[in-house]
C-alpha cells in the first residue's frame, strides 16, 4: 500500500489510544459510514427545527444568554462557536459546555450540540494548550509531529467538552499571501499541505474531535484576511483544481468530517462568495471532490460578506448553494437568519425536499457520531 493511500485511510472518530491500530480498524469502515442513508429523523422535524439545524451561533460572555438557551431548547440551533471571551479558564469552559449540553431539546435533537472553536495553533488559538506549534512549524516538522499535535489537541478539547475544531487550514500558502504571512499554512505546495495538514486532522478525529478543513476551494492566494476585506481570488479553474483543491481531495478521501467554505470570490466559478456559489459549494466540493460530510461557511458577519447582504439574504443564499451550516458569530444575527429560512420553507422559496433535508441529515449524522460527554481533562 502506498504512503498516500495509507494516509487517506487513517482518519477516524474513535478512541484516542493506539492511533495506528485504531486508524486501520476504523479506516475500512469510513467509506461505508459516510455512505449510510441520511437519518430519516430529518423528515420528522418541524420546519422551525429544520431551519435551526442549518445554524451555528456565537455569543458574548461566559454564560449562555437566555434567548440563546430558548433557541436551543426549541431545537433551532445545531451548535455554538466559542471565542476567547467565552473561555476564561478550563474549569469555566467545562461549566459552560455542560450548561449548553444540558439544555433540554426536542426528540430527535438530543445528540450533542456542535461545540466549535478555532484551535489552529500559532496566532489562531482560542484555548490554552495544544497545538503548541503553528501550522507553518508543523508543516516543516513533518507528518508524525503534526499528527501528534492533532492528537494532543483533541485530548485537550475533549477534556472541556469541545467536539469540533475549525482546523486545519488546507490553504496552499503562496508567498505574499495572508495565510503565509500569518503562518497559518502548512506549506507552499499542495503536496506539503496534504502530507502534513491531513495528519493533523487524523489526530483530531482519532481523539474524538471532528476536524474542519478550510477555506475551500483555497484562500492561499488572498492578500488579506476575509474577516477584514473583500477578496477576489483571480486564479483559473485549472489552477484552483490542480493546486488549491488538491489537499482537500486527500482530506475527503480519508474521511474528513467537515469542510469550511471560503467567503472570498472566485471569478473563475462565480461572482458570488464561495459559500453562496452553488458551482463551488455543491459542484466542486460535492460533485467533483466527492465530499459527503458537513460543510460550513466562514463567519458571516465578516467584511467579505457585508457587501453581499444581511443575515436574511446570506442565509437563503447559503442554503440554496448547498452549504450545510451557516456560521454567525452573533446569535441575534442567527435568529434573523432562522426567521428568513423559516419564511422560505413556508413559502417554498427554499425546497424542503430533498436538498434542505439532505443538509440537515448530514448535520444530524455528525451530531449522532460525536462523543456525548467530555473526555478526561488534561
Amino acid at each position: 500500500m502506498g504512503t498516500a493511500t495509507a494516509r487517506r485511510r487513517r482518519i477516524a472518530v474513535g478512541a484516542a489510544g493506539g492511533l495506528a491500530l485504531a486508524a486501520f480498524a476504523f479506516g475500512a469502515a469510513l467509506s461505508d459510514r459516510h455512505s449510510e442513508p441520511l437519518p430519516s429523523a430529518a423528515s420528522q422535524l418541524s420546519l422551525s427545527e429544520l431551519a435551526g439545524q442549518r445554524l451555528v451561533a456565537g455569543f458574548p460572555g461566559t454564560a449562555a444568554p437566555a434567548p440563546l438557551r430558548r433557541t436551543i431548547r426549541r431545537g433551532e440551533l445545531a451548535g455554538v462557536i466559542l471565542f476567547e471571551g467565552n473561555l476564561p479558564d478550563r474549569a469555566g469552559v467545562r461549566r459552560l459546555v455542560a450548561e449548553l449540553e444540558s439544555i433540554p431539546r426536542p426528540p430527535g435533537l438530543r445528540d450533542p450540540l456542535l461545540i466549535m472553536v478555532d484551535q489552529e495553533g500559532g496566532l489562531v488559538k482560542r484555548l490554552g494548550g495544544p497545538p503548541r506549534a503553528s501550522a507553518q512549524r508543523m508543516g516543516v516538522a513533518g507528518a508524525a509531529f503534526s499528527r501528534q499535535q492533532g492528537r494532543d489537541t483533541a485530548a485537550s478539547l475533549r477534556g472541556v467538552g469541545i467536539n469540533v475544531d475549525l482546523a486545519p487550514v488546507l490553504d496552499v500558502a503562496r508567498p505574499g499571501g495572508t495565510i503565509a504571512a500569518e503562518e497559518r499554512g502548512f506549506g507552499s505546495t499542495a503536496t506539503q499541505v496534504a502530507d502534513t495538514a491531513v495528519p493533523f486532522a487524523e489526530g483530531l478525529q482519532a481523539g474524538g474531535v471532528a476536524a474542519t478543513a478550510k477555506h475551500f476551494p483555497g484562500l492561499g492566494a488572498a492578500a488579506e484576511n476575509t474577516d477584514f476585506a473583500v477578496q477576489r481570488i483571480e486564479l483559473s479553474r485549472r489552477t484552483l483544481r490542480a493546486v488549491d483543491e488538491r489537499p482537500y481531495r486527500d482530506y475527503v478521501a480519508g474521511g474528513g468530517e467537515m469542510v469550511m467554505l471560503s467567503t472570498a470570490i472566485y471569478p473563475a466559478f462565480s461572482p458570488r462568495p464561495a459559500a453562496f456559489a452553488r458551482q463551488i459549494a455543491s459542484g466542486e466540493l460535492r460533485d467533483r471532490i466527492g465530499f459527503d460530510g458537513v460543510s460550513i461557511t466562514d463567519a458571516l458577519e465578516s467584511v467579505a460578506v457585508r457587501d453581499f447582504g444581511g443575515p436574511a439574504k446570506v442565509a437563503i443564499a447559503g442554503a440554496k448553494a448547498g452549504t450545510d451550516l451557516l456560521l454567525f458569530t452573533d446569535y441575534r444575527a442567527a435568529a434573523s437568519a432562522h426567521e428568513a429560512m423559516l419564511r422560505g420553507l413556508r413559502g417554498r422559496k427554499l425546497r424542503r425536499r430533498p436538498p434542505f433535508e439532505a443538509s440537515v441529515g448530514r448535520v444530524l449524522r455528525l451530531r449522532h457520531r460525536l462523543p456525548a460527554k467530555a473526555g478526561p481533562s488534561r
